[in-house]
């Protein structure tokens, strides 16, 4: 991958080379996650050696003074933050002995407006009005981004931030109710199968555009970033390709084996009519697997059997 393109003002020298850093202490919090997994699969295969990993029952992240414990006592080099509610970022700042070198903070394509240009750049943030149905979630990642620049600005922490386009992979979300598309779609094919019933019903009209990046991918723009960035700005991190929800669906549809019929329920709103991310700012970016490599990866995978069939 190529080096960033962030201006001289919003550049800062890197000091040191995360990826030759191997025996330094990192906190991933998150690492059960969908994206955490994907990041902890990614550093133990590139060796290194000290991470720091907590179940929500051994540190709960919304707990102030424990957070502020665990980095007093841990005192870790790095931290990326793939969970959603915590207090990392004013800990990484505070903690005894100094602040962490680098801190990671991972949002979500959601914080740009609903109606933002395409492909969605950057400059696009806090620009318009939210999509309605999530800005909830939005204004909590958006407040985590302004968050890290202003501890930049004002006390000199390294914090980064990294906004990824629509996540899929192994360990993904498939509660019935708060699942995201992709995931969604699968859980749904999946049971209709199962029931054996002769049809599988989709909200809106299919015409909406999205593009998905698997978790994997994630995993190396963030260990990119890392090691090679360290802008004020936040970047943007994307797949490049995009298909339509009925396009998707008739995908999702093959892998899981469904025989059955489509039906689209065209009373039921269809959302965003598109969504994509520009990374012109993270260049050259990874190819990535194929759409329907990853959901086959993603439906076939042991976890997906073993945790979410009979849930």
């Amino acid at each position: 991958m190529e080096s960033m393109g962030a201006s001289p003002e919003d550049q800062t020298e890197v000091v040191a080379s995360f990826l030759s850093d191997t025996d330094a202490k990192m906190f991933v919090a998150g690492h059960r996650g969908l994206v955490g997994s994907a990041i902890h699969r990614k550093l133990v295969a590139l060796g290194f050696t000290k991470l720091l990993l907590r179940t929500h029952a051994e540190l709960d992240l919304t707990r102030q003074a424990d957070v502020e414990a665990f980095f007093a006592t841990e005192r870790p080099r790095y931290a990326i933050v793939a969970a959603a509610k915590t207090n990392i970022i004013d800990a990484s700042l505070r903690c005894t002995g100094g602040a962490v070198s680098k801190l990671f903070f991972l949002g979500s394509s959601c914080i740009y407006p609903k109606h933002a240009p395409q492909p969605i750049p950057e400059s696009a943030l806090l620009s318009g009005p939210l999509e309605p149905t999530n800005e909830w979630y939005a204004v909590a990642k958006i407040a985590g981004i302004k968050m890290c620049q202003a501890y930049r600005i004002q006390h000199g922490l390294n914090a980064i931030s990294a906004m990824p386009t629509n996540l899929y992979g192994p360990q993904d979300n498939f509660h019935p109710e708060n699942s995201h598309v992709l995931p969604a779609l699968i859980r749904r094919f999946h049971n209709v199968k199962i029931s054996r019933a002769n049809e599988v019903v989709v909200w809106g009209t299919g015409s909406p555009l999205r593009e998905f990046l698997h978790v994997d991918d994630l995993a190396d723009a963030v260990v990119f970033l890392m090691d090679r960035y360290s802008g004020l700005e936040h970047a943007n991190v994307r797949s490049g390709k995009e298909v339509t929800i009925k396009e998707l669906a008739e995908l999702v549809k093959e892998v899981v084996g469904f025989q059955g019929e489509l039906v689209w329920d065209k009373t039921k709103p269809d959302g965003t009519p598109r969504k994509l991310m520009d990374s012109s700012m993270l260049a050259g970016m990874c190819g990535g697997a194929a759409l329907r490599e990853g959901l086959a990866d993603t439906y076939n995978y042991k976890w997906y059997a073993d945790n979410v069939v009979d849930n």
